[in-house]
């Protein structure tokens, strides 16, 4: 049994086998004999983005949909299919388009960096650039695939962008790599935004800093399940897989926020109605049932669903206010079409 303990423990993380040793001193009532300090700072890591543009198209979308490859429904059960975006330097582009009337476009971009704030840099820089993109984009493929309306690239630009941060190596022990999964969530602490076109970093020592305090969003939450650990905020997702095949993998993030985007999109877009003082109007199939249903596969768990899967899904759902903009949204479709 001892040999078997020592063969796990050899095969765990450098950032596990540390959390092992404290636990163990503490246990002894010694002291953890850990440089803490070398590992609590800015460090050289490698990361992946994924970004998701969501963009509500209503009757447009039919010839794009009418185009597009099959795709299997995420967890919210929504019919999809899926187009490329052929962005210019992602390295995965696609558009899926859903039966609803909402397109996401979903862009995977890898980076080697060597700080976290040349990463916010980057975030809050392109996404001055990636909305027209898409809008220009969208417009292209509309023309493509047969719309004659002359729809205008400005009006098809995304309100937002969503991002979705995969840490793939680094050098962080247990203690560093938490607050950097708190700052790929919630980049906006290490930049200057006064100036959307000329973001620049806060200030010398801003993230080093960070790394020393340990620091935490308080409106972030938090879930690992034990294996690997994630930090979701308002604006994104930080996520860090371990190599084990109970970990929850990036593309189960990615499913979740693809449909998690769409509903906010159509949400968005029969609130926006209301707001306008107007009454809502939706194709009967895709109604107030047809949100209360995805409400229900969204907020319920499945028998299948393993304690990680649960907690990142209940995680994302309450940073992104979903539930309530659906329940909303719902209720606004009942009144005008009972």
């Amino acid at each position: 049994m001892a040999q078997i303990l020592d063969t796990t423990l050899l095969q765990c993380t450098p950032a596990e086998q540390e959390a092992f040793s404290l636990r163990l001193a503490a246990l002894r009532g010694e002291s953890g004999l850990v440089n803490v300090e070398s590992a609590a700072r800015p460090a050289p890591c490698t990361v992946v983005s994924h970004k998701f543009l969501p963009v509500y198209l209503g009757q447009l979308s039919a010839p794009l949909y009418a185009s597009g490859l099959p795709c299997e429904p995420g967890p919210g059960g929504l019919e999809q299919r899926i187009l490329s975006a052929d962005h210019p330097s992602a390295q995965l582009s696609i558009v899926h388009m859903y039966a609803c009337g909402v397109a996401v476009v979903h862009l995977e971009e890898h980076h080697r960096l060597e700080s976290l704030t040349e990463l916010a840099l980057w975030r809050y820089r392109t996404y001055l650039k990636d909305p027209a993109w898409v809008g220009e984009r969208m417009a292209h493929l509309l023309t493509r695939h047969g719309d004659t309306k002359g729809c205008s690239a400005q009006s098809l630009i995304p309100q937002y962008v969503l991002s979705a941060y995969e840490l793939r190596t680094h050098s962080w022990s247990s203690a560093g790599l938490d607050t950097a999964l708190q700052l790929l969530a919630t980049p906006s602490v290490l930049v200057n935004r006064q100036n959307p076109s000329d973001v620049v970093p806060l200030g010398p020592g801003v993230e080093e800093a960070k790394f020393h305090d340990g620091w935490a969003h308080p409106g972030a939450l938090t879930f690992d399940g034990g294996v690997s650990r994630g930090v979701v905020g308002w604006s994104g997702v930080a996520y860090h897989p371990q190599s084990d095949e109970r970990a929850l993998t990036m593309s189960q993030i990615v499913a979740l926020e693809l449909d998690v985007q769409a509903l906010w999109a159509l949400s968005s877009h029969v609130l926006h109605v209301v707001e306008d003082g107007q009454d809502p109007v939706m194709p009967t199939a895709y109604g107030w049932r047809f949100l209360r249903s995805a409400y229900f596969r969204l907020t319920t768990a499945r028998p299948t669903e393993t304690a990680q899967h649960r907690v990142m899904r209940e995680a994302i759902l309450a940073t992104s206010e979903l539930p309530d903009r659906l329940r909303a949204a719902q209720d606004a479709l009942r009144d005008s079409n009972p």
